[in-house]
């Protein structure tokens, strides 16, 4: 439960309505974007709760709105490691691809476990306008005690994009490589293409755990 309400938190970043998106200046520093997503999320939340049953919904409200903040095509090429470089164009673009899906679905499960009264924190950063890369913190309150959930951010050409979260001393990225390195030693990058295929599909179909 705990690991599915850190997932939470994740999406909970980035989730929100259309209309909500045109007014955020994704070229601000990250901490006000991060944090202006946010808030905005958990005002939806209020207004309106989520049906943990209503996948298509779930999964229409990630595909939809998430994908423009976050950086999934350098996520992945982190992940896979210096294995990347001896993928195929194809096979990078598939890889992109089924790790895009595998997150989303973790999304969506996880967006319905959002509170309507979730807190979140911001210790006080600073940006300096020649940074290109950082990592935003925050602090989430949950029942028990608070922890700590830090993005890392890398400025594009389009603006702040995320594209690595750590949660109580794991960072994601860091996490796959070792998953997704083990798969390409084992059968080879179709091998963990094939991996990842399986999974989102089992994933879809209900037949595997979140």
């Amino acid at each position: 439960m705990k690991k599915l309400f850190l997932i939470a938190a994740f999406a909970a970043t980035f989730i929100c309505s259309s209309s909500a998106f045109a007014q955020i200046d994704d070229q601000s520093d990250p901490q006000t974007l991060i944090k202006t997503v946010t808030q905005q999320v958990l005002d939806e939340v209020r207004t309106q709760a989520i049906d943990p049953n209503d996948i298509p919904r779930i999964m229409a409200i990630v595909d939809r709105d998430i994908l423009p903040y976050i950086d999934f095509r350098y996520t992945t090429r982190l992940a896979v490691g210096l294995y990347w470089r001896t993928a195929t164009p194809e096979q990078q673009q598939q890889l992109v691809h089924q790790f895009q899906m595998l997150l989303i679905h973790l999304y969506a499960g996880a967006l319905a476990q959002l509170r309507p009264d979730q807190k979140i924190e911001y210790p006080p950063m600073r940006v300096a306008p020649n940074d290109t890369d950082t990592v935003v913190r925050t602090i989430a309150e949950t029942n028990s005690q608070p922890f700590e959930i830090d993005y890392r951010l890398h400025k594009t050409p389009q603006g702040w994009r995320v594209y690595d979260l750590n949660v109580v001393g794991a960072w994601l990225v860091q996490t796959y490589r070792q998953q997704f390195g083990e798969k390409i030693q084992q059968s080879g990058i179709d091998g963990l293409i094939q991996f990842l295929t399986e999974r989102n599909e089992q994933l879809a179909s209900g037949k595997a755990q979140q």
